[in-house]
């Protein structure tokens, strides 16, 4: 069921305010205040329909999964302007106002609203994974086990080029939606992932992979607003925990979670080499970095599809909880 609480006196980073602002949001598992709380980020084009009739990750979290509602709060909150709440007047024009660091500081308010003061985890991929960063540096000691999967702590500038790339298909295109996620889609995956795939099969007098973008571009149109669209491409280009800071190792010094670091070798979006670095960095100084890979010939979006995988890394993350309240009782 979808919630709303409102947030008052939002102040953005670039001075401007929101004086009133509907923050919506799903609760999964165990009442909150009774159990360890998870955060899950929804990426680009997502929303806090985790599991349960379309729900994105069902098979990471539920009943005796992953991430077990048996043992576990899970909250996923809505990106502020995302439409899943199908109220048109919540949808933001002036995206460019925004930045992660701003929907990391409203992630937060939620939280506190909701009486929880620390969290278990905080998990999320690509967009998510990327305002989890940006969570940690703000509230360095409620947090612990940061789990960015498939994103960085920056935006490189093969990311910034393809977020202008999307910004102008956004702005300039007689197909928006479309055109953007047609793009999109050959950054999420592989030319190996769609070679296997469809074999340069021929229907309906298209090649197969013709029609199955146009069949991503349909759907997205159908259930996305353009509003919502332009807002998310373009927190992908703010992604910079150290931005008007200081150096990222001695924020990320600061920062007193578990950091678990999944990449996916095949990402053309996220690529693994930045994550490496990033790695590289972190272990010099930190013993509580940790560095993990899917292997997976489906780029970016294997975090979506290898799920045996990606359980694999995260069940001794999560068996603690189970581990936790064992001893508990």
């Amino acid at each position: 069921m979808l919630k709303q609480i409102i947030i008052n006196n939002w102040n953005l980073e670039n001075g401007k305010s929101i004086q009133k602002i509907p923050i919506f949001y799903q609760t999964f598992g165990q009442t909150i205040g009774t159990a360890p709380v998870v955060l899950v980020n929804h990426a680009l084009t997502g929303n806090s329909n985790l599991i349960g009739e379309k729900g994105w990750w069902n098979d990471l979290i539920g009943d005796s999964k992953t991430i077990d509602t048996n043992y576990s709060t899970i909250i996923a909150i809505n990106i502020p302007g995302n439409g899943f709440d199908g109220n048109v007047e919540n949808l933001i024009d002036n995206y460019r106002d925004f930045t992660i660091r701003d929907i990391a500081t409203i992630y937060w308010k939620t939280i506190f609203e909701l009486n929880i003061q620390e969290l278990f985890a905080v998990i999320g991929g690509s967009l998510g994974g990327a305002i989890a960063w940006e969570m940690a540096v703000l509230q360095p000691n409620k947090i612990k086990n940061l789990i960015p999967i498939a994103t960085d702590y920056k935006a490189t500038d093969w990311m910034i080029a393809n977020v202008f790339l999307q910004d102008s298909i956004l702005n300039h295109s007689q197909n928006p939606i479309e055109d953007a996620r047609t793009h999109a889609m050959l950054l999420y995956r592989t030319p190996q992932s769609l070679n296997q795939r469809f074999q340069r099969q021929i229907e309906n007098q298209n090649y197969l992979v013709e029609n199955w973008l146009l069949y991503h571009g349909e759907t997205l149109k159908n259930r996305f607003t353009l509003s919502a669209y332009k807002l998310m491409n373009y927190l992908l280009k703010t992604n910079d925990i150290s931005r008007n800071r200081t150096d990222f190792l001695i924020l990320s010094n600061e920062i007193q979670s578990n950091i678990h670091l999944v990449a996916v070798n095949s990402d053309l979006f996220f690529t693994p080499d930045e994550n490496i670095k990033t790695y590289n960095q972190l272990k010099k100084t930190k013993a509580n970095v940790f560095y993990h890979e899917i292997n997976s010939i489906h780029g970016h979006d294997a975090f979506l599809i290898e799920f045996e995988q990606l359980a694999t890394i995260l069940n001794p993350i999560f068996n603690t909880i189970k581990q936790q309240n064992y001893v508990n009782n």
